[in-house]
C-alpha cells in the first residue's frame, strides 16, 4: 500500500512536512528540558572599589575641627612658677617677756625664696632682721642711757597657698626656726658682781645671778631656736606679681630667755 502511495508525486511533499515538523518539535522540547548555564559568583578576593574620599578643598566638604586632630588647641596657661621669691618690710608688736622689755613698731626686713612643687604646696625659706628698740622702763632696770637689740631669724616652712580667685590669693605657712639676738647698751652704772634684775636676766648676760664681775654685760648675743607660724594673703597685680602682707608669730628659746615677737610684712612676691 505505502509503495502504491509513494508512486505518487503529492504524498512525497507531505511526507517531507510531516517529517521536518517532528524534527523541529523535538529540537524545541530538547532546548527546554536543558538546565540554563549557571552564571559563577563573583570571587570575594576581588577588593571592593572604595568610594573617593571628598576633597578638603571642594565646596561643601565637611571639614575636621583642628581640636579633634590636635591642631590649633590653647595650651592651658601655668599659674605658678617653681620658684618664686619674695621681699618685704614692715614692723613687729613683741609678746611675752618681750613686750616687757621691748616696744613695738621696730622696723623688719624679709627676703625668702620658695620652691613650689604644685600650685598650692611647696618650701619657703625666709630671712628676716627685726629692730628690738627697749623701752625706757628695760633702759632704767639697765641703767643705761641708751642701746640698741635687734634679732636675725631664718625660717624654714612648708607652705600651703589657696587661690581664692584669679586676683586674690592667700597662704598658710609653718616650721622650725633659728633666732640671733644680740645687742649693746651704750654705757651702765650696774655695779658688776651685783644680783641681775629681771632686765638682765632676758639681756642674757647673767652669770649665776650675778652680773659678770668682768663688767662684760654691757654686749649680749644669744642663740634661739624655735618655731613659726604665719598667714599672707596676696593680690595679683601682673602675671606671677603679687603684692602680699603677711602676719606671723615667732618664738625663740635659749634656756630661760626667749624671743617672742609678731611681725607684719608687706611686699612683693614674684
Amino acid at each position: 500500500m505505502i509503495r502504491k502511495f509513494a508512486t505518487v508525486p503529492g504524498f512525497r511533499v507531505v511526507l517531507a512536512l510531516i517529517l521536518a515538523t517532528t524534527l523541529a518539535g523535538a529540537t524545541r522540547l530538547h532546548a527546554q528540558q536543558a538546565p540554563a548555564p549557571q552564571t559563577p559568583a563573583p570571587s570575594t578576593d576581588q577588593q571592593q572599589p572604595v568610594p573617593p574620599k571628598p576633597d578638603s578643598q571642594q565646596p561643601g566638604a565637611q571639614q575636621t575641627p583642628l581640636e579633634e586632630i590636635g591642631l590649633g588647641r590653647k595650651p592651658k596657661v601655668k599659674n605658678w612658677t617653681n620658684w618664686s621669691f619674695n621681699v618685704g618690710t614692715g614692723a613687729n608688736l613683741p609678746s611675752g617677756t618681750t613686750d616687757r622689755f621691748v616696744r613695738g613698731g621696730g622696723g623688719i626686713v624679709a627676703a625668702g625664696a620658695a620652691r613650689n612643687y604644685s600650685e598650692y604646696f611647696g618650701f619657703r625659706l625666709d630671712f628676716q632682721w627685726d629692730n628690738l628698740p627697749l623701752r625706757d622702763s628695760a633702759l632704767v632696770l639697765a641703767q643705761a642711757p641708751g642701746a640698741t637689740s635687734h634679732v636675725y631669724s631664718l625660717h624654714l616652712d612648708p607652705i600651703i597657698n589657696l587661690p581664692f580667685s584669679k586676683t586674690w590669693g592667700g597662704y598658710v605657712l609653718a616650721g622650725p626656726s633659728y633666732f640671733y639676738r644680740s645687742g649693746k647698751l651704750d654705757s651702765s652704772t650696774a655695779i658688776p658682781g651685783t644680783a641681775c634684775n629681771s632686765f638682765y636676766g632676758w639681756w642674757g648676760s647673767c652669770f649665776a645671778g650675778s652680773l659678770p664681775l668682768s663688767g662684760d654685760f654691757l654686749k649680749t648675743h644669744q642663740n634661739d631656736h624655735g618655731e613659726n607660724f604665719g598667714v599672707g594673703i596676696t593680690y595679683t597685680i601682673r602675671p606671677h606679681v603679687d603684692i602680699y602682707a603677711e602676719v606671723r608669730y615667732l618664738h625663740g628659746k635659749s634656756g630661760v630667755n626667749t624671743t617672742d615677737l609678731r611681725p607684719i610684712t608687706v611686699g612683693v612676691r614674684w
